[in-house]
């Protein structure tokens, strides 16, 4: 395998499958035979999951709602997904442990990060759900962090793109896309790969980051063992 210690970052989004929102069963079950194929081949994986599908907190920020309010609510709905995502796994007779940046010790484990190390050793996922557990900060800076915190080998960025382009590629036709590019050049052309806070903290930790189609079907595997599929940003 050409990573030992993955991140993948997957949005709430894209659990809804062909729904509107919420959580398509399908779906999850699809995920989860893509991440059993390389845990059977002894990758180590994190996931870091957003809520979208449940709740926004600035799409409530927008609507009159308390931004810290709706980031909460936010925090809550990646547990949530966390929690569907931990099932659908363990249905493909995957270990796995869900922690939580939010205390909810009931349904998930608290943040630690030498047990989140730990699991990962003994060839269990790990779904870290609660964000950074702290408002105005997003599941995309969260999975840089927790990256950086478990030694990841690079970060995963699951989309419904099968890459970075120079545009939007549902919106231009004309769009090319990048199957390498550097940090440098994504921000000197504006282009979107995650939030400010979370790029700049891959960028000065060295942390490359790949952008790749999800939802065809063996292209987890196939970023796994070094095949050039999506783009990879790198130093």
């Amino acid at each position: 395998m050409h990573y030992k210690r993955i991140l993948l970052k997957l949005s709430g989004e894209a659990l809804m499958g062909n729904r509107q929102y919420g959580i398509d069963p399908e779906r999850l079950a699809e995920y989860a035979n893509e991440i059993k194929a390389v845990t059977d081949k002894g990758v180590e994986v994190a996931i870091v999951i957003g809520g979208g599908n449940i709740f926004r907190g600035v799409a409530g920020a927008s609507k009159g709602m308390d931004r810290v309010t709706g980031d909460h609510m936010g925090m809550l709905a990646t547990v949530i997904n966390g929690l569907a995502l931990q099932s659908a796994l363990e249905d493909a007779g995957i270990q796995t442990r869900l922690q939580s940046a939010v205390k909810i010790n009931e349904v998930a484990e608290p943040f630690i990060r030498r047990k989140a190390m730990r699991h990962l050793e003994k060839g269990r996922v790990v779904i870290f759900g609660g964000g950074t557990g702290n408002p105005y900060f997003t599941t995309d800076s969260a999975a840089v962090l927790r990256a950086i915190e478990i030694h990841a080998d690079v970060i995963l960025k699951g989309t419904r793109v099968d890459g970075i382009y120079t545009a939007d590629p549902e919106k231009d036709k004309k769009a090319t896309k990048f199957d390498f590019i550097s940090f440098d050049d994504v921000l000197t052309k504006g282009l979107k790969v995650m939030d400010t806070t979370a790029f700049t903290l891959s960028q000065e930790n060295k942390l490359p980051i790949i952008v790749f189609d999800m939802n065809k079907p063996g292209n987890l595997e196939k970023v796994v063992t070094g095949e050039n599929i999506g783009t990879k940003v790198n130093l």
